[in-house]
């Protein structure tokens, strides 16, 4: 079994991305998750570039890390001065990192137009800047930007690059399709040519601009890369960098590379949901291996198969990654669905049991008046829970109202006062939010902190709303559709009404008794 480095640049390619700004102690968070899975390399961020990330070095020495290694990254050395002289590379130094990953042009058309040096000159700055940080001890891994495109323009001049960072010291060369735009086949020939010439590790590094950043990492392993690089979740600058989960779960479960321990990959879905909400972006649904829809059915043919022998529609058991089954509520599915659904939920149940015809009819009526409980499921699980009381609800509500003022200065603010019952108390709150809902979030939250502490650690991560019947104008019936999330799931409820404040005030309810029923469950 071959194998192969993880090398995960989240925490500096990542935060790249559109919307993504991490802390250094949401970094530190991270990478401690990382290290817990197994991966190898940890590119931490550019020393040289802000202070928050010198922080982060400093702050990631102090703690103990078992399996990962912390890697500094930053450039080759400007034209024409001394590699000892130059800011970037002394501040690589003090990131007390013993590994670095330095990115330079081995594209003529950088270095005539973007650099504005010579050929032999940009050269020089691969040379001196790997000799320097390697001769202070330092792994090095030459990070060649633009490599594919650079091959394809000028063959002799990408690789003379490659060959000068290999001479001077460097432990590993990585091939960067920095742009993105490279199609498999053409990584998978250049590959096969390169690979030969090389004698340290040979890495690759891909974008997604194309659509096939991990295809292209996956098949460059195949081809004899020694590292792979990527981020979890596939985070990002423009259409984002290969997503590592993915990489892993296709490296170690269908080719049989050795890049993570097996118990490890278990853990995927819980890294993917992490990351997820330390970075405040809504978790994918449709992602590969760990997305909440990866192994879910719902027409019926699918989970009458799948129920029988699980290959017939998956391609492997979701259990490995830590992921599950889901089997979806819906027209399509019928009794089959709901009551796979309730013996997830230790609810005893069958065809023939007059409470599943009840429920039943219950649902349909439901969907009938606009309820979606297949985007719902939570929502859907508390249903039965109820229908079959076996549900006590976390509070009592006694009444809200909810106040919007827009003021001279046309800011418009929305204050919600709320009376609950909760454990026999009651709980008289207000706050304000950016809109109703969010003012009904946070007085629901202020009156239930005391009681539920776990509260804290969820959020709404979306909210969607959808008008039923158009043509009744502004008196139509409305569905909203909340996901919220925590540290390690994502779930969603929905509500249904005239009044889009009590259709989101269902959802809403449905979200927080969700969360507190299921840390009640563990």
């Amino acid at each position: 079994m071959r194998k192969v480095r993880l090398y995960d640049t989240t925490l500096r390619d990542g935060s790249q991305g559109e919307g993504i700004s991490y802390s250094v102690i949401d970094k530190i968070r991270i990478a401690q998750e990382l290290d817990k899975i197994g991966v190898h390399y940890i590119e931490g961020g550019w020393p040289g570039s802000n202070p928050k990330d010198m922080e982060f070095f400093l702050n990631i020495a102090k703690k103990r890390l078992k399996n990962s290694c912390i890697v500094a990254f930053g450039s080759t050395r400007r034209p024409h001065i001394d590699a000892s002289s130059d800011n970037n590379l002394k501040a690589i130094l003090k990131s007390q990192c013993k590994s670095v990953a330095i990115f330079g042009k081995t594209w003529d058309l950088h270095v005539k137009d973007v650099l504005k040096t010579t050929l032999e000159e940009n050269v020089n700055m691969i040379s001196d800047s790997v000799r320097f940080l390697s001769g202070k001890g330092m792994d090095v891994f030459y990070d060649a930007e633009h490599f594919f495109d650079a091959y394809s323009a000028n063959q002799e001049y990408s690789l003379k690059c490659l060959f000068a960072a290999q001479e001077a010291g460097a432990k590993a060369v990585v091939l960067c399709d920095t742009n993105g735009g490279a199609m498999t086949s053409r990584v998978v020939s250049i590959i096969r040519q390169v690979r030969p010439k090389i004698k340290v590790w040979l890495g690759i590094h891909c974008h997604n601009d194309s659509g096939l950043a991990i295809a292209n990492s996956v098949c460059a392993v195949e081809e004899g890369c020694d590292i792979v690089q990527g981020t979890i979740n596939g985070y990002g600058e423009r259409c984002g960098n290969a997503d590592l989960i993915p990489i892993i779960g296709n490296l170690r479960l269908k080719l049989g590379f050795d890049c993570i321990g097996k118990e490890k990959l278990k853990e995927l879905t819980h890294i993917s949901h992490f990351v997820s909400e330390i970075s405040n972006m809504k978790q994918r649904n449709d992602q590969p291996y760990t997305g909440a829809s990866a192994f879910a059915h719902k027409a019926g043919v699918h989970i009458n198969a799948v129920m029988k022998n699980p290959r017939s529609y998956e391609h492997l058991d979701p259990a490995l990654v830590g992921n599950r089954r889901r089997i979806l509520v819906s027209e399509l599915a019928g009794k089959t669905g709901m009551l796979i659904r309730a013996k997830g939920l230790n609810l005893d149940l069958n065809k023939e049991d007059p409470k599943t015809k009840r429920i039943l009819k219950l649902v349909q009526s439901l969907e009938h008046q606009g309820y979606h409980f297949e985007a719902a499921e939570a929502s859907f699980d508390l249903l039965m829970k109820r229908a079959l009381k076996k549900y006590k609800n976390f509070f009592e509500l006694e009444g809200f109202r909810v106040v919007i003022e827009k003021q001279s200065d046309k800011k418009i603010t929305s204050e919600a006062i709320m009376k609950l019952k909760v454990k026999g108390i009651t709980e008289h709150t207000a706050a304000e939010g950016d809109g109703p809902v969010n003012a009904l979030d946070n007085a629901l939250r202020k009156a239930l902190s005391e009681f539920y502490p776990t509260l804290s650690r969820m959020h709404l991560s979306d909210f969607k709303v959808r008008v039923l019947d158009e043509k009744s104008g502004t008196a139509a019936r409305v569905r909203v559709l909340i996901q919220s999330q925590d540290e390690s799931d994502n779930w969603s409820t929905i509500g249904v009404h005239e009044n889009i404040i009590e259709a989101s005030w269902q959802a809403l309810v449905d979200s927080i008794e969700y969360k507190l029923l299921k840390d009640q469950s563990k």
